[in-house]
């Protein structure tokens, strides 16, 4: 009896492993597909049940929830215009003393500062990321709003009664004001623009910068020409993650603003913020009081994604100008 031997393999080791791979990448692909479904599918059930628990206070005030200046739930009088520009006037004010500050502290360590020193400082911007924000706010509230205020009376009669400024720095000045939640906000936001500046820098080779040097460059003119364009979409980003950050703050900010719903240019003045009157009331309230609250929620919620939107957009602008 005669064996035959089995037909040899013929298909190519190198086609078996393409075909592998294209099945782990189909895999790959499939999952990670799956998982931004998951995320808008998350997002977009947290709006739908926001916006159903708010819709009674939607409708009872109508187009007069965002536009009105009163909050009143002993006569079901719930107007958001008040905690909207808090909320914002709060987030952009901390985000404008932040942003100076962490610029300079990234470009601090990444070129100026010694290793060692260079570790030192980014360790300690770590840990000051790491804080939680109720630490900030009791922080600020025992320790910060009674000399602020000594200094917000002394800048209002130094600086209140010329023009322009009185709209702005004028008294009478409070310790719990627009201007201690916006410090307090600048002080936590300032680790996160620091980290994200901080890698944005990183990604510029040092042979870029030493060529500008090389060519007569000074160190100003060398992060100008050689630094700045390659990572403003990056630097950009940073800024506006910060800003997304201060204005979604609760706590910190509850105990320092004030609490008093007002219009107001005064950074000195009271005022409050769409947060912060949400744990203020929220656990009293009930029925229409209730799904107002929710609606500042709802409105939170919209803002936030204009912004990250308004951010997307700027990046993806800088980055065609940039490679222009």
């Amino acid at each position: 009896m005669t064996v035959l031997a089995p037909a040899p393999d013929t298909e190519p080791v190198h086609a078996k492993r393409s075909s592998r791979a294209i099945g782990v990448d189909r895999s790959f692909r499939g999952l990670t597909l799956s998982a931004g479904l998951l995320v808008l599918a998350i997002l977009a059930l947290i709006a739908y049940s926001t916006v159903a628990h708010a819709w009674p206070a939607f409708r009872h005030s109508g187009l007069g929830y965002l536009t009105g200046h009163t909050w009143d739930p002993n006569v079901n009088e719930y107007g958001a215009f008040d905690f909207i520009y808090g909320t914002l006037f709060s987030a952009f004010l901390g985000v404008a003393i932040a942003v100076p500050l962490s610029m300079g502290i990234a470009l601090f360590i990444t070129e100026l500062a010694p290793k060692r020193v260079r570790t030192f400082v980014t360790y300690l911007i770590d840990l000051l990321a790491a804080i939680p924000s109720v630490v900030y706010g009791w922080w600020a509230f025992i320790v910060l709003t009674s000399p602020a205020a000594n200094v917000y009376q002394h800048i209002a009669d130094t600086l209140g009664s010329l023009p322009v400024l009185n709209r702005f720095l004028g008294g009478p000045v409070l310790g719990s004001s627009f201007m201690t939640a916006g410090i307090i906000l600048a002080v936590m936001v300032t680790p996160i623009i620091t980290v994200l500046a901080r890698e944005s820098l990183l990604t510029v080779s040092q042979e870029d910068k030493n060529a500008a040097l090389a060519m007569g460059a000074t160190r100003w003119e060398t992060l100008r020409v050689a630094v700045f364009p390659r990572v403003r979409s990056g630097l950009v980003g940073a800024v506006m993650l910060g800003l997304g950050r201060a204005m979604g703050e609760t706590i910190a900010v509850a105990l320092v603003i004030g609490g008093v719903h007002q219009t107001t240019t005064h950074v000195f003045f009271a005022g409050d913020t769409m947060a912060a009157r949400i744990v203020h009331e929220f656990a009293e309230a009930t029925d229409l009081w209730r799904a107002a609250l929710i609606g500042l929620g709802v409105v939170l919620f919209a803002i936030t994604i204009i912004v990250n939107m308004a951010a997307r957009s700027i990046v993806a602008r800088t980055e065609r100008y940039g490679t222009a």
